[in-house]
């Protein structure tokens, strides 16, 4: 009988186990989600749409990009990466980078990385990577939109070091 229970127990943590895990990315690719462009604010709107079916899959498939407050993520640091052999293929993301407008944002860093489409890489104050973003689809204004809601304002006061003003 012990022996029985032990069985029954194992099976169920294994069945709640495989209920809490999220889809890896080639799972949700095979469904037709990509995992990395995925935000779980989406998920809410596939009702709009008469596909409420898709719902619990692309729950397993999104990044959070709410806190359960409804506040955004806001991070202290980001790191924008991109081949420049790539700029051809995005267009978009290369008047970013050669624009004025990266110089807006003192804790982005942007990092020239061979071979690799444009993403974003959002970080904690020690430097580890909290969230990873493709952006291949952005426009301009939607990158600096990004940078404005996501990164932490730095202001004046903060800036101070940088300018040489005491």
């Amino acid at each position: 009988m012990c022996k029985f229970f032990l069985a029954l127990l194992s099976l169920v943590m294994l069945v709640l186990q495989q209920a809490n895990a999220e889809f890896t990315a080639k799972d949700c690719r095979d469904l037709g989600f990509i995992k990395s462009q995925l935000f779980c604010s989406s998920c809410d709107t596939l009702g709009e749409y008469g596909l409420d079916e898709l719902k619990d899959h692309c729950r397993e498939c999104c990044q959070k990009d709410v806190e359960s407050t409804g506040k955004l993520m806001v991070y202290p640091k980001a790191v924008l990466e991109v081949c420049t052999c790539k700029f051809g293929a995005y267009p978009q993301i290369q008047a970013f980078i050669k624009s004025d407008r990266p110089q807006k944002f003192p804790n982005l860093t942007i990092k020239y990385v061979r071979g690799l489409d444009p993403i974003v890489k959002l970080m904690d104050e020690a430097g580890n990577v909290k969230e990873t973003l493709s952006i291949t689809k952005w426009n301009t204004d939607t990158v600096q939109e990004f940078f404005e809601t996501r990164l932490t304002k730095i202001t004046d006061d903060d800036n101070y070091l940088l300018t040489n003003r005491v």
